[in-house]
């Protein structure tokens, strides 16, 4: 049972508006940030994640609900980190060079955040030496999206790039990749949607 049942299901019915008065006003009566968080935002984003799975939602569905989500995330944000919140980890998460599409991008950065993790989103048309920079800055992670056949070759440029480095991981995905071309470029990790990003994330740091 989440701790509140308005907010779980506001982000589920991806109510936005609902979701930031909500957050607003729990943080304004003096709430614990990170119990919201945790115990109504990211188990709410997680159903919506199952019913994915499960095909009984769909893009459209998740996009909604991840632009509520945020929506309570801008006002978290600062005070989880007024408040010395520690994230589990972080990921750079980027369209790789080439590619400007964003909806796939976008909803994996929602639900890593959802689930905990610190997101440094790199936008569109990434190349290695923007990833670079993220690792250079703490980032643990590489994560590539590609929505074009002819965007995909980047990401082997990318993999090939931290290959040397143990410490990072490259985790890659978007509409034509597979996990067959994940273990041709020696990638550490694929998901084949926006649901699994968090589980595919925490398996390859070692953490699930």
């Amino acid at each position: 049972m989440p701790l509140v049942t308005e907010l779980y299901d506001g982000i589920i019915a991806g109510n936005k508006a609902l979701v930031e008065s909500l957050v607003q006003s729990k943080i304004d009566a003096g709430a614990d940030a990170e119990e919201l968080l945790m115990e109504s935002m990211v188990p709410a984003m997680k159903e919506i994640g199952e019913r994915f799975s499960r095909n009984e939602v769909f893009v459209p569905e998740m996009l909604i609900a991840a632009r509520a989500m945020q929506a309570g995330l801008d006002i978290l944000d600062p005070v989880l980190s007024a408040g010395g919140h520690q994230p589990i980890g972080k990921v750079a998460i980027g369209t790789v060079k080439g590619d400007l599409h964003d909806i796939g991008k976008n909803l994996v950065s929602i639900m890593l955040k959802g689930a905990g993790f610190e997101v440094d989103d790199l936008g569109v048309d990434c190349s290695v030496e923007k990833f670079a920079e993220s690792i250079a800055n703490g980032s643990q992670v590489v994560l590539c999206s590609a929505m074009l056949t002819t965007t995909m070759p980047y990401m082997k440029t990318i993999a090939e790039h931290f290959s040397g480095n143990d410490a990072v991981k490259v985790v890659i995905g978007g509409a034509p990749v597979t996990q067959n071309y994940a273990d041709e470029i020696g990638a550490d990790g694929y998901g084949d949607n926006a649901s699994s990003a968090a589980k595919v994330v925490s398996k390859a740091l070692g953490l699930a």
